[in-house]
């Protein structure tokens, strides 16, 4: 079973609360918040969502990667895992 499955509560949990922030980003750019509550609003999102691509990256190095018995099948997942690096670090 897929790991984002096994931990679907968490990662589900956590969507929602970027939701919110997401939702209260766009709550303060309607009532014309300042700038600086309107960037705390995008570091928070921002940061959120990072937390949860890390959490769902750990679960794929753990679970698709090294507990992986083909080395084939490994070296391929890992290249899955270094691709969506290279465009997260972009």
């Amino acid at each position: 079973m897929a790991h984002t499955q096994c931990d679907k509560k968490k990662l589900l949990t956590r969507v929602r609360r970027i939701a919110g922030q997401v939702a209260a980003l766009e709550q303060a750019l309607e009532n014309g918040d300042d700038c600086d509550a309107v960037l705390v609003q995008i570091a928070a999102a921002k940061g959120a969502m990072h937390g949860l691509m890390l959490e769902v990256m750990a679960g794929h190095l753990s679970g698709h990667i090294v507990a992986e018995r083909s080395p084939g099948k490994r070296a391929r997942e890992a290249e899955v895992l270094l691709d969506l690096l290279k465009r997260h670090a972009r």
